[in-house]
């Protein structure tokens, strides 16, 4: 019953993490735009995506959310604060109020507001230390949820995202099967039929040694973790210079994933 749907947040929602064929990212949100469009007659859905790679929760309220109400869709699906809880000092208390007014914004103006909770960090090496504060802003999510009555994506109790496979060598974003257990937790919140388990268990890997291990996370420092600190000390942000996806066909989204998958 769906026939329209818009995805607001930062790089999760952007989908940084599951490039297409152009480099350009597909993710959770446009896969799980295929599985709402997949129910509907042919060309009768819209979707737009206005996610945006490292922006802060005022940042996504103060360029998304005027266009999505704009838009009034079936469905929003809202996943925000989370760079902002990654941020030292940050008070998750604080932010969850922030995050409360605007899914009031939206409820107002949407038939249905998805909200989505963090993961659990417990094995991701920069982020676990964070997991206390997250576990804590994932409450208020779900308080936020029960007042406004909005399906939850609760990625917290995904267990088939433990797996490193589910990530990107940056170790902050998902792989492109990440995304996809993702849009297929994202059907489950919503009550439909979906064509996979998301809980699906991996394929057993062969065990590395302490020297691969060791290999791997010097390499990682080098690539991503040097960048990463380095735009934080000069105050720049992944996303300065990123526009929105915008309206896209869930027609050329599959296109774009079968010529990578």
């Amino acid at each position: 019953m769906i026939g329209s749907y818009v995805a607001v947040g930062d790089s999760f929602t952007e989908g940084v993490g599951d490039p297409g064929p152009d480099g350009a990212f597909v993710g959770w949100a446009d896969r799980f735009a295929v599985l709402l469009a997949d129910l509907r007659p042919e060309g009768d859905f819209e979707y737009t995506n206005l996610a945006v790679r490292g922006k802060l929760l005022d940042q996504i309220v103060a360029d998304q959310l005027p266009r999505a109400v704009e838009l009034a869709p079936d469905l929003v699906s809202f996943c925000a604060g989370g760079n902002d809880i990654l941020r030292p000092g940050s008070d998750p208390d604080e932010v969850a109020e922030r995050f409360e007014r605007a899914i009031a914004a939206l409820t107002a103006v949407s038939g249905t507001v998805m909200v989505t909770t963090g993961f659990d960090t417990r094995g991701v090496p920069l982020l676990k230390h964070l997991r206390g504060k997250i576990a804590t802003y994932n409450g208020h999510v779900r308080a936020v949820a029960d007042r406004y009555s909005c399906p939850v994506l609760d990625l917290w109790s995904l267990r088939s995202v433990q797996d490193r496979r589910a990530w990107d060598a940056d170790r902050l974003h998902l792989s492109p099967e990440g995304h996809t257990r993702v849009a297929l937790r994202a059907g489950q919140a919503l009550g439909l039929e979906v064509p996979a388990d998301p809980e699906q268990p991996w394929p057993p890997l062969p065990p590395r040694g302490t020297f691969e291990v060791r290999r791997d996370d010097v390499q990682w420092a080098r690539e991503y973790l040097v960048p990463w600190i380095g735009r934080r000390l000069r105050g720049e942000s992944s996303g300065d210079h990123v526009i929105a996806k915008g309206t896209l066909s869930p027609d050329d989204i599959k296109v774009r994933i079968a010529a990578v998958a």
